[in-house]
């Protein structure tokens, strides 16, 4: 079941998608260019090794398995959410 609440506009964009009103103009050219990107987003075509400490990468492969996936692919997607500026570090003020 979806718990997600939609906004008005997206609650008017499921109905007439549900009802078969709903007509994309998305074009042959633009959906094979996000096909392609998506492709190379998700591209793992190259590889590290690193270093870390056991009792980090214990707790990484803990975290791993409550989502359900390899401690590999958690650091991945980790080390892509940095990479892509949607995961940063957050520095607090010295004494707060």
């Amino acid at each position: 079941m979806n718990t997600c609440e939609l906004d008005q506009e997206e609650q008017e964009i499921l109905q007439d998608f549900e009802s078969g009103a709903y007509i994309s103009t998305l074009t042959l050219e633009r959906k094979q260019q996000l096909a392609y990107m998506a492709e190379q987003t998700f591209k793992q075509d190259s590889s590290i090794e690193i270093t870390m400490s056991s009792r980090d990468l214990a707790n990484i492969q803990r975290r791993a398995l409550m989502a359900g996936i390899t401690y590999q692919a958690l650091i991945s997607s980790i080390l892509h959410r940095y990479a892509s500026g949607s995961l940063y570090e957050v520095v607090t003020k010295p004494g707060v």
